[in-house]
């Protein structure tokens, strides 16, 4: 008795949506499904487009003619350098297919992913209130724009780089740069599914404000330390290269920023003024 006075009270809409949890699995089941749809369409897709996703896409960036490379020699000739491409090879027999098919794989993800977005925003909405879902209207355009900026920002300028730096390197002239294209292929997923993620930086902590868990006044506090946190995922996600880092690392400052503009418009107001106040009262 006791709980049904205390149970949260539900409008009509609410009772007839109310699902068992055999039901919640079968539209788990069909969301899943759907994904999966998604990302095996799109991935053969890509892999009857070899020739174009490897010569262009995948070994674009240890080329000189990359459009990075040509647009900084454009700005003037301080920021334009030699580019020197690595030597390719293959280890194992199976290495190509191999590599073939996990690439396929990952861009069917990448091209996907507004889609995959969609499904978990259509299994998360029929739980959430009217309010709710005023408040998370446009969840999936922004998780998907972050994400694909993230992934172009880490292709065209923290790939490019990178490569570069680490094929020019040497400690010892008698030794020349080559390259597995298992290893090509690892440093660009890494260089681009990791920033697309990164990326949300944003999204987290919108709804981490709308819960009252992280407000504005907690980020400002704690900038410094954020931004040792950010150097070392920058530090993370690239190569041992100043530069890289510096790249990867003042995007992420400049995100951080905007989470803190985005918590001060969300973040309950009552909640911030009750966290000011215990802290006082702490101290």
């Amino acid at each position: 008795m006791l709980s049904k006075i205390l149970a949260r009270p539900k409008n009509p809409e609410q009772e007839q949506a109310e699902m068992s949890f055999l039901d919640h699995f079968d539209a788990l089941r069909k969301h899943l499904f759907r994904a999966s749809f998604y990302v095996i369409t799109a991935s053969v897709l890509v892999f009857f487009q070899k020739k174009f996703i490897f010569d262009t896409i995948i070994l674009g960036p240890t080329r000189s003619d990359f459009p990075t490379f040509r647009f900084f020699c454009w700005l003037s000739e301080w920021t334009c350098f030699k580019v020197i491409p690595p030597q390719i090879f293959t280890r194992e027999l199976s290495e190509q297919l191999t590599v073939h098919l996990m690439v396929s794989f990952f861009l069917g993800m990448i091209i996907s992913f507004p889609l995959l977005v969609r499904e978990i925003w259509l299994f998360v909405k029929p739980g959430l209130y009217e309010k709710e879902r005023r408040a998370t209207r446009g969840v999936v355009e922004v998780c998907s724009l972050l994400f694909l900026t993230g992934v172009v920002f880490g292709y065209f300028i923290i790939a490019p780089f990178s490569i570069s730096f680490l094929s020019s390197y040497q400690v010892s002239e008698s030794i020349q740069a080559s390259a597995t294209l298992s290893s090509i292929v690892d440093s660009m997923i890494m260089f681009t599914m990791s920033t697309g993620l990164v990326f949300e930086l944003p999204m987290g902590v919108y709804f981490l404000a709308k819960l009252g868990i992280m407000g504005p006044q907690f980020m400002r506090t704690y900038r410094r330390h954020a931004i040792v946190v950010i150097t070392i995922v920058a530090a993370i996600i690239t190569p041992p290269d100043v530069t890289s880092m510096i790249l990867v690392a003042l995007p992420l400052c400049l995100l951080y920023e905007v989470s803190i503009i985005v918590a001060k418009r969300v973040y309950p107001k009552e909640t911030e003024v009750t966290s000011y106040s215990d802290n006082y009262t702490n101290h």
